[in-house]
């Protein structure tokens, strides 16, 4: 069964053309489902039946939220079918297999105010550095560049940390991101974060890429840069993320949350769900709609609060 997981995820690369992370997920889902079935005696996906599978499920529902498992549920979905048109079972067993209904929680935003004190406290200039200080300045100035631009585009995390520097069109302030499924889409952005790429690029990133030339090969042509010259990773971003919440004095966040800051504000700014659909790639508009509920029910406090009869 092994040989079978290794063709899939190779199929999902290579020809789905799945993100990384998708196809890290579903190998990590898929290896502990064959491991489990393997201990129960299956030797080949062609023995395994919707009941093993169901049961798999349950036992891994105890311990994990719902939409791990629509993730775990897609995840058997994709490789039964794929062995099925491959040939090498005979019937998907997964035809019968229904979704878990996932919760529909309200993603989690900043307001206006805490939006622009956030932005405001990593956008303060720091004090001239010692030389001893200039690799922390630079971090500095890399850190307000990355919440600036996960702000005023409402990419991912990964997105971010795939870019090159080619990928910024600084003429036209637009930035093209790789999303998922390979899609490619352009994301304008506003004069803040300019300015604090233009700081990041002149000063910032030559520091941290080095004079030397293993540096500036380690660097390439990534956009943000780690503390040791090479491309900068979602860890990291997310530890940034988190400090800059705490130094700003604003609801503890991480990345994501950028993201529906930023869609939510466009909508109460008067943007069209289409556009903000075309701005955070989403394939449905469903997803997207989302944000239109958060909008509601900020409208809802709002008028509650300044409204005397609500």
């Amino acid at each position: 069964m092994d040989q079978d997981l290794q063709d899939f995820t190779d199929y999902l690369s290579r020809v789905a053309g799945k993100s990384p992370n998708t196809v890290r997920s579903y190998r990590a889902d898929l290896s502990g489902f064959l491991h489990l079935m393997h201990l129960h005696g299956f030797d080949d996906p062609a023995q395994i039946d919707l009941a093993a599978i169901r049961s798999w499920l349950a036992h891994e529902s105890a311990t994990h939220a719902r939409s791990t498992m629509a993730r775990k549920t897609a995840a058997l979905r994709s490789f039964f079918g794929w062995l099925s048109r491959h040939g090498r079972i005979k019937t998907d067993p997964t035809l019968a297999l229904s979704s878990p209904k996932q919760s529909e929680h309200l993603p989690r935003i900043l307001t206006h105010d805490q939006a622009r004190t956030l932005m405001d406290t990593v956008d303060q200039d720091p004090v001239e550095p010692r030389e001893d200080q200039k690799v922390q300045a630079a971090l500095q100035v890399r850190d307000a560049a990355m919440l600036e631009l996960l702000y005023a585009t409402g990419m991912r995390v990964a997105e971010l940390c795939g870019l090159d520097l080619d990928d910024v069109n600084r003429h036209s302030r637009t930035v093209k991101v790789l999303g998922k499924g390979s899609k490619e889409r352009v994301l304008p952005y506003g004069l803040p974060a300019d300015r604090a790429l233009d700081r990041w690029l002149g000063e910032g990133r030559p520091v941290l890429a080095g004079s030397r030339a293993r540096s500036a090969r380690k660097a390439g042509q990534a956009l943000f840069l780690g503390q040791l010259g090479g491309r900068v990773g979602q860890r990291q971003v997310r530890k940034v993320v988190h400090q800059a919440a705490g130094q700003a004095g604003v609801p503890d966040i991480a990345p994501h949350a950028l993201r529906h800051s930023a869609a939510t504000h466009m909508l109460d700014g008067g943007a069209d769900l289409r556009e903000v659909q075309e701005m955070l790639g989403h394939s449905s508009l469903r997803t997207t709609q989302r944000y239109t509920h958060v909008s509601i029910e900020q409208l809802r406090a709002r008028y509650r609060q300044a409204f005397p009869r609500a």
